[in-house]
């Protein structure tokens, strides 16, 4: 909205005090609100992986001896199904969808462990 001569005085005093500041606040959008916080991620992060791993570790302190790597297996894909649609609703995706990846993905996952630990005689 300004004229050419406007815009290059403006620019030109932004840019004397912090342009890189400038550039990143004007021309990228970042800003002291939208920075990223790496402490804040770290324990968010930390946060949601104990909140995660403490519905399976539920199940199988509450699940009879005989059904519990079905127990497990089915609570953790069901888990998973939430969190993946979710997760598509938060970011504004189709959360069936998505539900429906995560929830494929988890079982290739848990298969292809089972798979494996059949091979070299672990437990499963």
């Amino acid at each position: 909205g300004l004229d050419a001569e406007t815009a290059l005085k403006v620019a030109d005093q932004l840019m004397a005090h912090d342009a890189l500041g400038a550039h990143a606040r004007d021309e990228l959008g970042i800003s002291e609100i939208t920075a990223a916080r790496p402490v804040q991620a770290a324990f968010t992060s930390a946060a949601t992986f104990t909140a995660g791993a403490a519905a399976p570790l539920v199940l199988a302190a509450i699940s009879p001896a005989g059904a519990l790597a079905a127990v497990v297996s089915v609570g953790s894909l069901a888990g998973l199904a939430i969190l993946g649609a979710v997760g598509a609703q938060a970011g504004g995706a189709p959360p069936l969808r998505a539900a429906v990846r995560v929830t494929f993905w988890g079982a290739l996952a848990m298969a292809l462990t089972a798979g494996i630990g059949r091979l070299v005689g672990a437990a499963v």
